[in-house]
Parts: structure tokens; C-alpha cells; sequence
């Protein structure tokens, strides 16, 4: 296609960045015997009424609506006749585009083996992320993909649910909701009744997601992920999931452009500015629709420490290079490029003061 494509494609990402944000895709792993020999184990689903309601238990039926309510643009299911197939569902998983996994009666003791495959994908650059009940099992939850769920006694009318089971909501709900919002006092409305966290301000601190009960309505208490101890690279914006959802979304972009319209592509010193134009280009129109913080000089450019390190690394003599001749010096196939930029938080926390004079 060569790079004129670049800067369409990214504009094209940009102008659609919110609309697909919030039509993110749901996968769920079910345990299900219902139609055990027919060789079939996985289905996807654009709309609640796709789903033959004979392919499945009447609880699985039950969860998979559940993760309707929240809007996502599809459902892929999995099916499963025991937990030892959880890992062959995953393994058909890892190579479809979904954005959320949910698996409503899992076991405690499998919490740990598929909050490690999501940690371990995500380090693969993959965009995967779960809500998994909260477990006395797993090792201590802290990553920005994992949403830990500690809400139980769930009532939605005459039926009772566990955390792990309306984990299946909570997928579906965070799919549905575009970049540009937070899950945090999002209302459940069809929730009655809820176990009600004691202590629900250090449940948040340590990275729980919770249901509160603000004695009207049942809603989110905060829309935070499982990441509370911040080192190395994380940051405190990381907790959020509406940050992280933009950082995937635009991670992605940003590599599907690059791999569909620029590998192959001369690597000459005009073709890598080209392309950050681009980028800048899709990061004016992502401030302009509230995804990236509008105060801030959200902007890429060539990564001049990191072409500095590979031209020595080279055999390169760099001691006497300026940094424009460390920008435009030959790279191989490599292109260095760096960004700094700042998200749009969510209106969720108010400091207002009243002087009585």
C-alpha cells in the first residue's frame, strides 16, 4: 500500500477510536454437556437472539445473557465438558480478538492458572484481559489486566448468584462501555441485593472491584483493575480501567497500522517521519474526542536514546553524534519511535468547599 495509507488508516482508527471502545468483545469458557457430541466447542454470538436456546443449560443460558446486558459487540463461548479443558479453551482463544474473558464457575483453586495466562499473553503484547472472582487461593492480584471482583450474596430477584458466577455481568458491562467513560457508580439496576463489603475504602485501596449499596440502587464502587502496588513502569493512572482500556485500543492501532501498511516500506529518514506524523495525526483527533487529555502535548517522535543505544550496540561510534545525527543515521529495519502522552480521567471524586462568611 505504501505510506500515504498510513496517515487514512490511523485517521480512519482515530474517528472511530470511541464507537469501538465501546463494543468491545466478550469471550466466556462455559461448562456445558448439553450438546456434548457434536464436535463443536466454540460459538460466537452478535446479539442475545442468535443463541439456540437448546445449545445450552438453562444457567448457561442465564450467564451468557447476563453478558448481553452490558452491550458488548459479541460473545465468544467456549465450551468446556470439565476443568481440565480450560486450558484447550484458551488455547483456542489465544488467537481471536476479544477483549474480556469471563469464566462464571470456576473453581478457586483455577483462579492462579488463568490469571497467569492473561499476565503472560498481555506480556505478548495482546490486548486480553479478565474479571476473575476474588480467590483465597491465587497468589496476590495486582496487574492493570486483571479485574478482581469481591462482591458475593448477589440477588436479582429470586435467584442468588456467587461472585464468580455474575463475574459474567461485570465482563460484559466493561465491554460496553466506551474509553471515554468509568465504570465507577455505574448502576446495576437489576441487582437487589448484595453481601455488603465491610470495609469497602480498603477493599478499593487494594485493588478490589466491589458492588456498593448507597441504600437507593446497587452500583460500582470504583472502576479500578487489580494493579495497587506501584512499581517499576506502572503508574497510578494504571489502577484505572478506562485508562487501560485506551492504552490497549491505541496500542493496538498503532500496530496493526504499522504491520499492514509500513512493513515492507523503505526505511528512509522521510518515511519514519511520515509516519509519526501519522501518529500525531490519529493523537489530535483522539484529544479532540476526549480520549487523551486536551492540556497536554500529546505527541510522538524518533526515540533518539533508544536509535543511539542500537547504533552502538552496531559498532557505530556515537560519542561524537548529535541527536540530529543520531535521527537521521540508517537503522536497519528498525524504527525507534517514543510517545508521551496523558489519558482523560473520569469525573469521579469532588472537593468542593463552602466559605460561610
Amino acid at each position: 500500500m505504501g505510506l500515504p495509507e498510513i496517515l487514512i488508516e490511523f485517521k480512519k482508527k482515530a474517528e472511530t477510536a470511541v464507537i469501538r471502545s465501546r463494543n468491545g468483545v466478550v469471550a466466556a469458557i462455559l461448562l456445558d454437556t448439553t450438546k456434548s457430541g457434536d464436535g463443536n466447542l466454540s460459538y460466537k454470538y452478535n446479539f442475545e437472539a442468535d443463541i439456540p436456546k437448546e445449545d445450552w443449560s438453562e444457567k448457561n443460558l442465564d450467564y451468557i445473557n447476563k453478558i448481553f446486558m452490558g452491550s458488548p459487540r459479541r460473545v465468544i463461548v467456549e465450551r468446556v465438558q470439565s476443568e481440565d479443558e480450560y486450558d484447550d479453551a484458551l488455547a483456542r482463544l489465544k488467537n481471536k480478538q476479544w477483549n474480556w474473558l469471563t469464566v462464571p464457575e470456576i473453581a478457586d483453586e483455577k483462579v492462579e492458572s488463568i490469571k497467569t495466562w492473561i499476565v503472560a499473553q498481555r506480556a505478548a503484547k495482546k490486548i486480553f484481559k479478565a474479571v476473575l472472582p476474588s480467590s483465597e487461593t491465587a497468589s496476590n492480584f495486582n496487574d492493570e489486566g486483571i479485574v478482581e471482583f469481591a462482591t458475593g450474596g448477589i440477588k436479582v430477584g429470586t435467584k442468588s448468584y456467587t461472585t464468580a458466577e455474575y463475574c459474567a455481568r461485570i465482563a460484559g458491562l466493561l465491554a460496553g462501555l466506551p474509553m471515554t467513560e468509568s465504570a465507577t457508580y455505574h448502576v446495576l439496576a437489576e441487582v437487589d441485593g448484595i453481601t455488603e463489603s465491610i470495609t469497602p475504602d480498603n477493599d478499593i485501596d487494594a485493588g478490589k472491584f466491589i458492588l456498593v449499596d448507597d441504600g437507593e440502587k446497587i452500583k460500582v464502587g470504583r472502576g479500578i483493575n487489580s494493579l495497587h502496588i506501584i512499581s517499576g513502569d506502572k503508574t497510578e493512572d494504571m489502577k484505572k480501567i478506562k485508562i487501560i482500556e485506551g492504552m490497549d485500543l491505541m496500542r493496538d492501532d498503532i500496530r496493526k497500522t504499522f504491520e499492514e501498511n509500513y512493513v515492507g516500506v523503505n526505511n528512509s529518514y522521510d518515511n519514519k517521519i511520515l509516519f509519526i506524523a501519522a501518529i500525531n495525526n490519529y493523537f489530535d483527533i483522539l484529544r479532540d474526542d476526549g480520549v487523551l487529555y486536551d492540556e497536554f502535548d500529546n505527541s510522538a517522535d524518533i526515540d533518539i536514546a533508544a536509535q543511539r543505544k542500537w547504533l552502538s550496540e552496531h559498532s557505530v561510534d556515537v560519542s561524537e553524534m548529535s541527536d540530529e545525527q543520531i535521527r537521521a543515521a540508517r537503522t536497519g529495519s528498525y524504527v525507534f519511535v517514543q510517545a508521551n502522552v496523558q489519558f482523560s480521567d473520569a469525573l469521579e471524586d469532588l472537593h468542593f468547599v463552602i466559605n460561610m462568611e
